[in-house]
């Protein structure tokens, strides 16, 4: 995410920062990070063999919640997000995983 928010920065910076200049950049990254990652938590579930679509939801959506939250220091140069925050976000998503209903062979 701090690549694409750092494009944007160039491209707001190339033309000179006029109002809307690197928005387009801005919203593709943004948008492109709420959808991949409850594909990859999908995709992730797919290969465990696990199932149900709660984690993937809540987990999209909480991502959303957590990205927007720090989207300032993500949007910086070299900026990134706090480990802390990424801690918390897998350790939702491993309880979330673990609180389900569970596979039956």
């Amino acid at each position: 995410m701090s690549e694409g928010y750092e494009w944007a920065g160039d491209e707001a910076a190339a033309s000179g920062d006029t109002v809307g200049s690197g928005a387009f950049e801005f919203l593709l990254t943004t948008a492109a990070s709420w959808a991949l990652m409850p594909l990859l938590l999908w995709a992730g579930m797919r290969m465990t063999g696990e199932s149900g679509a709660v984690l993937t939801v809540v987990g999209g959506l909480v991502w959303a919640g957590v990205s927007g939250y720090f989207i300032d220091d993500l949007d910086r140069a070299g900026g990134h997000m706090p480990i802390v925050a990424l801690a918390a976000y897998v350790l939702l998503g491993t309880g979330l995983a673990g609180a389900g209903p569970g596979r039956r062979d």
